[in-house]
């Protein structure tokens, strides 16, 4: 997804989200889907991971993006 057309992608499905009331966060901290974007184009070998959280009534409540290859550098780090 490393394309211009996928960041605009990416960022046009999360501007959905946001305007549907659901939280976005990246690692541990609430972002704008530009914050999000950002971060997806600046990291190179980044890896990140989407969890969505459901409400009771099954409704997506918030987007939690979690960097991968850092939580599994702090596994493997002695």
């Amino acid at each position: 997804m490393r394309t211009e057309d996928g960041y605009k992608e990416l960022y046009a499905e999360l501007r959905g989200y946001e305007e549907k009331g659901v939280d976005i966060v990246m690692d541990g901290y609430p972002m704008s889907p530009l914050q999000i974007v950002t971060a997806y184009m600046a990291r190179e070998e980044g890896t990140y991971m989407r969890d969505y959280v459901i409400d009771p009534e099954g409704r997506i409540e918030s987007l939690v993006f979690t960097d991968v290859n850092h939580n599994r550098q702090a596994e493997i780090t002695p």
